[in-house]
């Protein structure tokens, strides 16, 4: 008698883990919108939650999948997330109707990583004044401003290169590329010379690539945050602090307060975080912790060194791959230094109309995320089709999808910079191009990373010669353990020259 009632409980628990785990799935059928099954425990992301699939490369199987709805239901374990594939539904998202959608809806653990309190995370009410006070950073007086610098990083980076691509037939873009991305940063972010080139174990460096690395670890814990926030945060009582985390908190606390006790004024983005420090009221109720300041200085970090370190090195295989584009693409800087002269301006970088093609062309192919992430702040209803979402509901924007539609972009696979001529460009709707997201809460940095790749693919191409080798990946697979960025599984290998100018 005993064995069977232990059966019994052990059958009840069985039953009642099953309910609660797919107590929701029928969530997105009484609404009428179509998706796929979803499994118990997973949901639909099962191969993107164990690192198995690139999140960018899902989506766009479900997208291409349902072709003819506007609207797809899919679950993240239980919750419902709403993928929005129609391109005026998703002008409605992220412009026309934004005060409904002005959450992303990712998870901020203050505890357990105080770091996402940056503004790409944070929610409407701390995101709306901090937004406003930092964009008078990427104006384009202080762009042209930052200009200068840049271009002495670009400068130093040429020469680094020589004697890097001197020793070696195979070249890891992304590791070399690291070294100028992180220069830009310290000098225009951190107002501080970083080394990266000349330092062999350069600190910044090897926290850039500790954030850009897939680690098993640094998935571990990116999954704990976004499946299992609350618990995650509540595991910051006693787990340590990332090394990351300590190692940006201190950077940017040290150089505050030695500016203050110096009195060193740069116009820089440090000294508009010291102004926030000094001047929390501007800020209504917030409480601008060390902790909050900090997180802001992952704006810059963010934009400036992820992306431009993935976009650089993606531009630069695809130029490998097409040699009659890059040296098209040469011609034209060429020209530019002809015209000008060595010292290239902000404005000049503006005439070079085949350079802002590739640059677009390879964040339409390698967008800076797979998926925008949104969330309802109130229940909305879509008008078509006619759909209810409540408060609280998570939304994706298929970037990667949408910019691989052969619908929108014929023959996708092939990197084709005319796709951003002008005449091309008019005839397509404009929300079916978001490397950097749209509306309010589009990227701040996008300017500011758009220069610093131009500017490093400029020097890079007026110096070398850039093919691919025996260990370049052809085709292209994208590391699955990278959650919304586009990086080859196997790393970026290409083989650069110096070229001989007479």
């Amino acid at each position: 008698m005993e064995l069977f009632e232990i059966l019994c409980g052990i059958v009840a628990v069985i039953i009642a883990l099953y309910y609660y785990l797919t107590s929701t799935f029928n969530f997105w059928k009484s609404r009428g919108v179509q998706g796929p099954q979803p499994i118990p425990g997973f949901g639909n992301l099962k191969d993107v939650l164990l690192a198995k699939e690139y999140s960018g490369d899902y989506v766009t199987k479900i997208y291409n999948k349902y072709k003819n709805e506007t609207l797809i239901g899919i679950f993240s374990k239980k919750t419902p997330i709403l993928i929005v594939k129609d391109l005026d539904l998703i002008k409605d998202v992220l412009i026309k109707d934004f005060t409904y959608f002005s959450a992303r809806g990712l998870p901020v653990t203050e505890k357990a990583e105080p770091l996402t309190q940056n503004l790409f995370n944070l929610e409407p009410k701390r995101w709306r004044p901090l937004r406003m006070k930092l964009s008078s950073v990427f104006t384009s007086s202080k762009l042209k401003n930052m200009f200068s610098l840049i271009s002495e990083c670009a400068d130093c980076f040429v020469e680094y290169m020589e004697e890097i691509v001197s020793k070696s037939e195979s070249v890891e873009c992304g590791e070399l590329i690291i070294k100028y991305t992180m220069d830009v940063i310290g000098s225009c972010a951190f107002g501080v010379e970083m080394n990266a080139l000349s330092t062999k174990d350069n600190k910044f460096s090897n926290m850039g690539r500790k954030i850009l690395t897939p680690t098993w670890e640094n998935v571990l814990r990116l999954r704990l945050r976004t499946l299992f926030p609350k618990f995650y945060n509540k595991l910051g009582y006693i787990l340590p602090q990332t090394e990351i985390t300590k190692f940006f908190t201190r950077t940017v606390v040290e150089t505050i307060n030695y500016r203050e006790t110096y009195n060193v004024i740069r116009n820089d983005f440090i000294d508009k975080l010291r102004e926030l420090k000094k001047h929390p009221d501007n800020l209504g109720d917030i409480a601008l912790t060390d902790s909050l300041i900090c997180a802001q200085a992952l704006i810059f970090f963010g934009v400036g060194f992820g992306t431009a370190t993935t976009t650089i090195s993606n531009a630069l295989y695809e130029l490998a791959l097409n040699q009659n584009i890059q040296e098209n693409l040469r011609k034209e800087i060429d020209e530019i230094y002809e015209k000008h002269g060595k010292d290239l301006t902000y404005d000049d970088i503006n005439e070079m109309n085949y350079l802002n093609k590739v640059f677009k062309e390879t964040l339409r192919k390698y967008p800076s995320v797979s998926v925008l992430m949104r969330e309802s702040v109130a229940s909305y209803t879509f008008e078509s089709p006619k759909v209810n979402i409540p408060e609280g509901q998570a939304i994706w924007i298929p970037v990667f999808a949408i910019h691989r539609n052969p619908n929108i972009y014929p023959n996708p696979d092939v990197f084709d910079p005319e796709r951003f001529n002008k005449e091309a460009e008019q005839s397509r709707h404009p929300m079916s191009y978001l490397p950097f997201g749209d509306g309010p809460r589009h990227c701040i940095g996008a300017r500011f990373a758009e220069y610093q790749t131009k500017l490093g693919l400029i020097k890079i191409l007026r110096n070398y010669k850039i093919n691919i080798c025996n260990k370049t990946a052809i085709p292209y697979v994208n590391d699955p353990k990278m959650l919304l960025v586009s990086a080859p599984k196997d790393g970026m290998h290409l083989n650069i020259k110096k070229i001989n100018r007479t």
